[in-house]
Formats: C-alpha cells, structure tokens, sequence
C-alpha cells in the first residue's frame, strides 16, 4: 500500500469524547476532551490532556479530582457545545442532571450511560497542556448498557472524534474478539 504524509495533526481513530466533570466557581461544570486514554491496569489508571488556558484544568489542579463522562451519540450538541464555550463566561451547571460519587467535586452526568470518579496521582505539564493521570476510584454503568453482566459498547452507543477532518462518529459493528482472533495465526 502507498502511505502519504497528512500532516501532524493526526490522531489515532477514533478518540472517545468525554465530558470532564470539575467544580468551577463552586458550580459543577463540563468540558469535552477527546485527548483520554486508559494507561494501567492496576490500579485503573486513565491520562487526559487539558489545555493551560481552561477553566476545568484549574479545577482539577485544585481540587485533585475530576470525573470522565462518556457522552452517547445523541448528545452530540451538548457534548460540542462543552467544548466550545468556556466555564470563564458561560455557567454549564444546568446543562445536565447531576449527580455525585464518593468525591463531592467530581461531578458525574445522569444522561452519560458510562462514568468515572477519579484522583489525580500525577501531572504533567507540557508546552500548550497538562497531562493528569487519574486513578479510577468508581466507575458507574447505566443497567439498561449490560449485555450478559458486561458493558455494551452498542447500547453504550459512545461519540467519537477524528482528526484532522474534525468529525464525530459512533462505533461500527465488531470484527473480532480480543485475545482470541489471531489464535489462528498461531498454528501456521
């Protein structure tokens, strides 16, 4: 196959979106994040990147926690909108119903099907964003998103985000199973 160069502003397809649940001027608030990713197992740690100018990277700084709210398709406008106003001028309080874990400045989203408390173990600060490492303290799961006891990526149903067309998406069909699919390459 022919490769072409695209440029560095490509990502690894497709990011998730999150919304990031902090506490700003003692208001819940969320802000999108795509740049998220699980980093260890155990404990359950998750990275993310917030950009040295939000509001939420503040917050999080401060208090030390945060929440990861995994949005679903049909809250694709909300989700943008999180992401393209900030907490320094617009109150986001209202825009979902909240509800709280064990950390009282993690807010969490009710409409997310999927989310996560976490504390801060590490930072990192780079030239335009910080990099939190999160350890995951609880995670909760909407009961009608189980398939046989297991999350449900289909009833799920999370937005995903490409770069650099700067699209959302969501998930396609599975094409395998983890762990198992090239057990047949095994034997050749």
């Amino acid at each position: 196959m022919e490769k072409v160069s695209i440029g560095t502003n490509a990502t690894i397809c497709p990011m998730p979106i999150t919304l990031i649940g902090s506490i700003v001027n003692n208001l819940p608030n969320f802000m999108t994040v795509a740049f998220i990713s699980r980093v260890n197992m155990a404990p359950p740690l998750i990275s993310m990147a917030l950009n040295k100018g939000s509001a939420t990277r503040g917050a999080v700084l401060e208090t030390r926690t945060f929440s990861v709210n995994f949005p679903t398709a049909d809250m694709v406008e909300k989700a943008d909108y999180c992401g393209i106003v900030s907490a320094k001028k617009i109150d986001k309080s209202g825009l979902f119903e909240v509800f709280y874990g064990s950390l009282p400045k993690a807010p969490m989203i009710r409409e997310c099907p999927l989310s996560f408390e976490c504390n801060v173990v590490e930072t990192h600060d780079f030239k335009t964003h910080t990099c939190f490492i999160g350890e995951i303290v609880a995670t909760h799961l909407d009961k009608s998103c189980l398939t046989d006891g297991k999350p449900d990526p289909e009833k799920i149903n999370p937005l995903v985000l490409t770069m650099p067309d700067n699209r959302y998406w969501t998930l396609g069909k599975p094409v395998g199973s983890a762990w198992s699919a090239g057990k047949a390459l095994i034997a050749k």
